[in-house]
């Protein structure tokens, strides 16, 4: 799997319930535009680029079903067309693991050269228009977008890349963390 390592912060608390529907509402979706992204970013208090961009680097790994990108295939933006930033053999690939009307659990790998590892191929996949979701793709493929020179670099540079999401881990793990009598520390 590879990545990098970092040391968590102790003395967190954690929620005593969970509730996904809430976690939820708080995490971008995978169709939002970059102006969402963004938005959503700040909603919680953090208005960098950076930990935006690094942070969507996590979806380098793992999967994502179908029902959550079909839209880009057959449809995009109600056009009856396809998503035009999608390269054209990546959409073949995608059209027949997810035909139109398929089942919409079937999973796709975020990156089809190295799934299972933690790497920075996912901004090279960006630059290539391989991005999965439309979310991940409109980190560098929004017309003018303050964040393509930073997937540029990440995707040249897999220290930065890690660098900045340990940063960007961490940071996140500071927004709102549980304190005194609410949660548990275990």
């Amino acid at each position: 799997s590879g990545g990098p390592s970092w040391a968590v912060p102790l003395g967190r608390r954690d929620s005593r319930t969970a509730n996904r529907a809430l976690a939820n509402q708080k995490l971008p979706g995978p169709s939002d535009t970059l102006d969402v992204l963004k938005s959503s970013f700040r909603n919680v208090g953090r208005n960098d680029n950076f930990d935006l961009v690094a942070l969507s680097g996590a979806h380098r790994f793992g999967r994502a079903q179908c029902r959550f990108f079909r839209g880009r295939l057959y449809d995009f933006n109600n056009t009856g067309k396809p998503d035009p930033t999608l390269d054209r053999t990546l959409l073949k690939q995608l059209r027949e693991l997810c035909p139109q009307g398929g089942n919409g659990g079937v999973l796709a790998n975020f990156d089809v050269k190295t799934p299972d590892v933690f790497d920075n191929k996912y901004f090279s996949n960006l630059r290539l228009r391989k991005g999965l979701l439309q979310s991940d793709q409109e980190l560098f493929s929004t017309p003018g977008a303050d964040t393509a020179a930073i997937v540029e670099d990440f995707g040249r540079n897999q220290n930065a890349f890690f660098k900045n999401f340990v940063t960007s881990m961490i940071r996140m793990g500071n927004l709102k963390p549980l304190q005194e009598i609410k949660g548990r520390l275990d």
